[in-house]
């Protein structure tokens, strides 16, 4: 994995290590085991009762709070007649700063990506996705997995979301293509 960032002198770039990812998830399902074990047989808790040992505080669980804007926001069409293509803008504003703000957005719609297909031709030096695959390794086709009715539908409408959106398209491979098989013809060696 590689993350890509500006920085003020360049590009600024991160790249894991993936077997020592690895690793350290091991070793914390392993500490997680051995925890476990020894809350189950109550070793933990004969350690606890020492005189250095403080009491945890009791952790009240509070509903989360939805976090909302701190003024109340305008609606603005960038292309009037198009409700598609919209913005918001802080209501508290001067009206003439607010127009000033609404005719530069105006000018510099072309600046918007209203769908993926508006994202193309990002420079790979500002962001890059790869996944991390191994060449080596033979792909293999997955199970077809069943879901209740109401999950399937759940499913579908994701899926035709994605599609909608352009971020994913069908293809079809016959089966046959993933499993080649070379016959010799008779009579040949």
């Amino acid at each position: 994995m590689k993350i890509k960032f500006p920085v003020v002198g360049g590009v600024g770039e991160v790249q894991a290590d993936t077997l020592q990812a690895r690793k350290c998830y091991v070793e914390a399902i392993k500490r997680g085991r051995k925890r476990i074990l020894k809350e189950a047989s109550g070793e933990e808790n004969s350690n606890k009762q020492g005189k250095d040992s403080m009491p945890r505080p009791e952790l009240k669980e509070e509903a989360p709070v939805a976090v909302q804007p701190m003024e109340e926001l305008l609606t603005v069409e960038l292309i009037p007649g198009d409700p598609d293509k919209i913005t918001k803008i802080g209501s508290k504003m001067k009206e003439d700063v607010r127009e000033q703000v609404i005719n530069c957005l105006r000018k510099n719609k072309d600046i918007f990506a209203w769908t993926s297909k508006d994202l193309e031709g990002i420079d790979p030096s500002v962001i890059t996705h790869h996944l991390n695959l191994d060449p080596t390794i033979k792909p293999v086709k997955q199970k077809k997995r069943h879901f209740r009715p109401e999950k399937d539908k759940i499913i579908q409408g994701e899926v035709n979301k994605l599609l909608a959106a352009g971020h994913v398209r069908e293809i079809q491979f016959p089966e046959w293509l993933s499993n080649v098989v070379l016959v010799p013809k008779p009579g040949e060696k």
